[in-house]
């Protein structure tokens, strides 16, 4: 119902409290310490796209083909006041349909935010600008909303609470950019989801931090072609630092996806 577009953010946060050693084949297991569920929300849902996950594809997070890369169907756009300049991407909540005729009566689904839920000044934060500030929102694909309500209710009242996020296969990083600048989409980060910033080194560099490019992508200017790069990321909601060694090869190429040999629960 709620269309969304992408914005672009160039903010940077950085801090680091706790830290986490990842091998990219030795690690078999890696589980986010202390990750709590929050207390319940209320808030309201819209959805957009269509039956067959179309909403999946692209949007501001950058996380390109959601089905392909792992979120799946289950997704979201958020309002600015979740989205928090791209910071917010990746992060979980868990939401149950209420005080409506048309929810389907004790269903939940648990989403990721994937996409921005853009403001319409034009219309009453009631009446249509159902994402304007300070209104928490979730336009969600279609899948999902129709998990926790009948499609022909367009807009319903949820419960949300934020969970850990439950991922496989590790951590990805996906490489763009070219011999003198590097830009990495990082996808599929267990536990909170998301990520506050981001440091990458090469065989004959020291650490580089990298900036906050937009979305979930960070960026370094420095010359890396040729060397095995290791990243380091910090979470925006936790605070702990994974470091994950050697991800990508010596010989690693723009338009590829590598991964840190990670499981989270």
């Amino acid at each position: 119902m709620a269309s969304s577009s992408l914005l672009h953010s160039l903010c940077l946060v950085s801090f680091v409290l706790v830290t986490v050693v990842v091998g990219t084949a030795s690690a078999a297991a890696y589980a986010p310490p202390g990750f709590r569920a929050s207390a319940w929300e209320l808030a309201h849902a819209t959805f957009y796209g269509d039956s067959g996950g179309s909403a999946n594809m692209g949007a501001a997070c950058g996380y390109g083909n959601m089905i392909s890369n792992g979120y799946g169907t289950n997704t979201a756009a958020l309002s600015s006041v979740k989205f928090s300049n791209g910071y917010g991407c990746g992060q979980c909540f868990q939401l149950q349909c209420t005080n409506s005729p048309l929810c389907n009566r004790g269903a939940m689904v648990t989403v990721t935010g994937t996409n921005l839920c853009p403001p319409n000044w034009a219309q009453d934060s009631n009446n249509g600008g159902w994402c304007n500030p300070p209104r928490t929102h979730f336009d969600m694909a279609q899948p999902a909303f129709t998990k926790i309500a009948q499609y022909k209710a367009g807009i319903v009242p949820v419960l949300f609470r934020r969970v850990a996020c439950v991922r496989s296969g590790g951590i990805r990083f996906q490489f763009q950019g070219n011999g003198y600048w590097l830009l990495v989409y990082v996808m599929n980060v267990g536990g909170s989801g998301d990520v506050a910033s981001m440091w990458v080194k090469g065989t004959k560099t020291n650490w580089i931090s990298m900036s906050h490019n937009w979305g979930a992508s960070y960026q370094a200017f420095a010359t890396l072609g040729g060397q095995a790069l290791s990243f380091k990321i910090t979470s925006y909601t936790s605070h702990e630092t994974i470091i994950a060694y050697n991800v990508a090869p010596a010989n690693w190429q723009v338009g590829m996806t590598y991964g840190a040999s990670v499981n989270f629960r």
